[in-house]
């Protein structure tokens, strides 16, 4: 807070010094209306958007994703994710690309946890908006705070609902992420139907170009499930090796947040979204990323020892870790 005040500070400054300059200038050549002139000129800037948005406030911005920017990121900070990967960057891409998109973009992200979900999450928040997580056109609802109790199911479905159309009114490009899922009370994600359907507008409000991302556990067994039994390596996996069992999954069992939705019932969800089981490898790269993260130099021997630490499943080959990267910094914090 302190060094945003100070950067204020400096900017305000440094505006009043150019303001002086220039208004000692006017008043040496013709004291009353080219000093107005100017004053007028510099008023108007310092109360258009350009400046407002870049020293005084956060503004949507409608044309701010940097696609090429996006995909670095991820080909750099996703590991083990080649199906979510790329499955995200083209859909995200292609709606931030389409200027009049016919309904708002729906993922649903899937698979255990610590394999990345949330993160990819948050990429795309920072892609979008330049405050990230911390923007105020990111709202992340978790369902264990947000909306823990079932005797409150209808008070739930109305906040949202004013949550939502209140929030996009404020910026077409709102991000919606909805976590854990898995934990969601039955019966109360259809309350956003209305803003993912086709509708040009609702109530005079457009909600085409809005985000929403579902964040979910559930669906990780059927992944594995596939994965083991496939026969495939885990890169010659594709979409539709495992999309339709995902949505059947999701749509029939009860702990999955969409059980008999209307959102699935009425393919509403663009993507399913399978986030893979990591391997050792994978481990190890993040822990080399989170030396990375401290500034520390890369160390191979030690992020082998990390990685060796973590659990890992079937029991007979040890092939995936069952808690992903999660624990990596805990685990890497006993031998720093």
């Amino acid at each position: 807070m302190a060094r945003t005040q100070h950067s204020l500070l400096g900017s305000w400054l440094s505006v009043g010094i150019l303001l002086g300059l220039l208004l000692s200038a006017a008043l040496a050549l013709e004291p009353i209306s080219t000093a107005f002139s100017i004053a007028t000129a510099l008023t108007g800037y310092l109360s258009s958007p350009p400046f407002l948005c870049s020293h005084l406030m956060e503004c949507c911005e409608e044309n701010a994703y940097d696609s090429t920017a996006f995909q670095e990121n991820l080909e750099k900070n996703l590991f083990g994710q080649h199906l979510a990967r790329d499955i995200i960057f083209r859909a995200i891409t292609g709606f931030m690309n389409t200027e009049n998109p016919k309904k708002p973009l729906a993922l649903s992200l899937h698979g255990w946890t610590g394999i990345g979900k949330t993160f990819t999450s948050k990429l795309i928040a920072e892609n979008i908006h330049k405050k990230g997580m911390k923007s105020k056109y990111v709202h992340h609802f978790i369902s264990t705070k947000h909306f823990p109790h079932g005797k409150l199911i209808d008070l739930y479905k109305d906040q949202i609902q004013l949550w939502i159309s209140g929030n996009v009114t404020s910026c077409s490009r709102s991000i919606f992420i909805f976590d854990e899922m898995d934990k969601l009370q039955q019966g109360l994600i259809d309350t956003i139907k209305p803003f993912l359907d086709y509708y040009e507008q609702i109530d005079g409000v457009s909600y085409r170009k809005a985000i929403f991302i579902f964040l979910s556990n559930a669906g990780g067994e059927v992944i594995n499930r596939v994965l083991l039994g496939s026969g495939k390596r885990r890169e010659d996996l594709e979409l539709h090796d495992l999309e339709s069992a995902l949505s059947v999954e999701l749509f029939n069992n009860k702990n999955s947040g969409f059980w008999h939705s209307s959102l699935i019932d009425k393919n509403l969800i663009d993507f399913y979204v399978p986030f893979l089981p990591l391997e050792f490898k994978h481990v190890k790269e993040c822990v080399m990323a989170e030396l990375r993260h401290r500034k520390l130099m890369p160390d191979e021997q030690l992020a082998f020892r990390v990685a060796s630490e973590m659990t890992y499943f079937p029991k007979d080959t040890r092939m995936f870790s069952d808690r992903g990267c999660k624990t990596v910094t805990a685990k890497l914090n006993l031998y720093l």
